[in-house]
């Protein structure tokens, strides 16, 4: 059996209750990427630009 064909019928028998939890991981592994690498990068840029008042410990990247 393939490993999608077991996911899905492991899905009958996830409690609807654990579903969101089910879905928010598939989301996160579906998840581009680049898409991450890019906001992560945007945070750094508005880190290192926000005033040094607005700034608590260093980052390391």
């Amino acid at each position: 059996m393939s490993k999608k064909k077991r996911i899905i019928e492991l899905l009958d028998v996830i409690p609807d209750y654990k579903m969101g939890y089910v879905l928010a991981y598939v989301q996160g592994v579906a998840a581009d990427e680049g898409a991450d690498e890019r906001f992560c990068r945007s945070m750094i840029g508005n880190y290192e630009n926000a005033p040094d008042e607005d700034k608590e410990g260093d980052i390391s990247y």
